[in-house]
């Protein structure tokens, strides 16, 4: 039988290939990205990473053994940690400020995925949490990864490849995994968690769908 983790993937597997298909990914690996979209996505992605930090520090809380209590603590804090460094290099590189990241705020896509996260780590099992926020790290490696392989010809893409594409976020993402493979789902309880996992691999492609249209509030 195959194990929890892998179930999870077949099941988001059709929405991680169109997110490797899609043009923002395509523009970063070939350097033809319009900066204006890259720009949409870092400011984006710092307050994204703010909710994420704090739905990790609420899973480890929820945590009813000890090693995913440390692990997500740590992994919250490293979130915000990668806001402040990698952010604040690419902010400087793009010339935003952090005025202009409050001003912008968290647009359409970042305040439904963040809601959603929230959500679901605070009220859903803890299984359920864990398969929430796994998307996230899981898809970005691959994307990483294969992005590397396509080696940009931008220096500031190729950076923020590099991050993901890492052999150090490689084994943060096998952590996960593995926690993820110890669960013990309830009936009933696996198929909440292949919905949640599903869904924000969906939010995944959202996130960067938004960016490379620009979206905003309506009104």
């Amino acid at each position: 039988m195959c194990t929890l983790s892998q179930r999870l993937w077949d099941a988001a597997r059709p929405t991680y290939e169109q997110i490797l298909d899609h043009p923002f990914l395509l523009g970063l690996a070939d350097g033809s990205l319009p900066r204006e979209a890259f720009r949409y996505f870092i400011v984006q992605d710092s307050h994204y990473l703010r909710a994420y930090s704090r739905c990790l520090a609420l899973l480890g809380a929820r945590s009813p053994q000890e090693e995913p209590v440390r692990m997500f603590s740590l992994h919250a804090a490293n979130a915000v940690d990668v806001e402040r460094e990698l952010h604040a290099s690419l902010l400087g590189d793009l010339q935003i400020t952090e005025d202009d990241v409050e001003r912008t705020g968290a647009l359409p896509t970042t305040t439904a995925y963040t809601s959603y996260l929230t959500a679901v780590c605070a009220t859903g099992s803890w299984a359920e949490g864990v398969a929430a926020v796994l998307p996230c790290y899981w898809v970005y490696r691959e994307v990483g990864r294969t992005l590397l392989e396509r080696s940009s010809p931008d220096p500031l893409y190729a950076r923020w490849i590099e991050t993901y594409g890492s052999p150090e976020f490689d084994a943060v993402v096998d952590q996960v995994i593995a926690v993820t493979d110890r669960l013990e789902a309830a009936a009933g309880e696996e198929q909440r968690c292949l919905t949640h996992f599903t869904t924000t691999t969906r939010y995944e492609w959202m996130f960067w769908d938004a960016a490379w249209r620009g979206l905003v509030w309506p009104v």
